[in-house]
């Protein structure tokens, strides 16, 4: 488990939201949502942590092999929002940050939806993708919470067009398949 320098804009001071995230596609769409949040509103106090083991989040008193409360709670401050992307389902993650104490936190996981479709559309399908994330976090954030409808309205648009083109081309929309990290200003 690392804080991810490269990749968050606290700078070590109190984020106003953390980001984390654990496998590939989870870590590649919270990347993208940090990109997106980043490039909207640039003061924003995002901190990554990246998850290599998801059971070193649990509680020191369950797994010998956790990280300690005090890490945790540096990691992730208790008042502070915290998107969480992962793979597995939602009551196990549950599970670990309750064990915690910690309840200001969004787990986007594996709902089961979906069929054959599109990577990028399997994450939509269970709210695990870039635009969930960015409007999640917004709305997550008190200083931003009900103040920005174009940015969900943007999100929702760019969810919309995603819908439609992968039906009318089969394949995911050039704003995922050509995105690249850009870096943090």
């Amino acid at each position: 488990m690392s804080y991810i320098d490269w990749a968050s804009t606290d700078q070590g001071y109190k984020p106003d939201i953390v980001f984390a995230s654990t496998e590939t596609e989870p870590t590649l769409e919270s990347l993208a949502a940090i990109d997106i949040l980043h490039k909207r509103f640039p003061d924003l106090k995002i901190r990554y942590i990246n998850v290599v083991d998801v059971m070193k989040l649990m509680s020191p008193k369950d797994n010998k092999n956790a990280i300690s409360d005090k890490e945790f709670d540096r990691l992730f401050p208790s008042d502070i929002p915290v998107i969480f992307a992962w793979h597995g389902y939602k009551t196990m993650m549950e599970s670990i940050w309750f064990a915690r104490n910690h309840h200001n936190i969004h787990i986007h996981c594996y709902e089961e939806n979906g069929d054959i479709t599109t990577p990028f559309d399997m994450r939509v399908l269970n709210h695990l993708d870039r635009f969930d994330l960015a409007k999640d976090a917004v709305e997550s954030i008190p200083s931003l919470a009900g103040k920005n409808p174009d940015f969900i309205n943007e999100m929702d648009d760019l969810l919309a067009k995603h819908h439609q083109y992968i039906r009318d081309n089969g394949k995911d929309i050039p704003e995922v398949t050509e995105w690249k990290w850009t870096g943090l200003k």
